[in-house]
């Protein structure tokens, strides 16, 4: 099992967050996804570790941007 956590910004309600858990929960993979407009992070649980790009491309599919914290 592998944990990443990343720093979402743009993010200001819980309509934000379910749109990055959305979007990164389709990744291959992923177990859990937690998603903090308050604290702009995004924590993800996932089977194996996962490539950031895929993550960062996920957060941006759904209008965000990301870097890994």
């Amino acid at each position: 099992m592998a944990e990443a956590e990343y720093t979402v910004t743009g993010m200001s309600c819980g309509h934000c967050e379910a749109s990055v858990r959305g979007e990164v929960s389709k990744l291959e993979g992923v177990q859990d996804v937690q998603v903090s407009a308050a604290a702009g992070t995004l924590k993800i649980v996932s089977a194996a570790e996962l490539a950031d790009d895929a993550v960062i491309a996920a957060v941006d599919e759904a209008g965000y941007s990301a870097v890994r914290a």
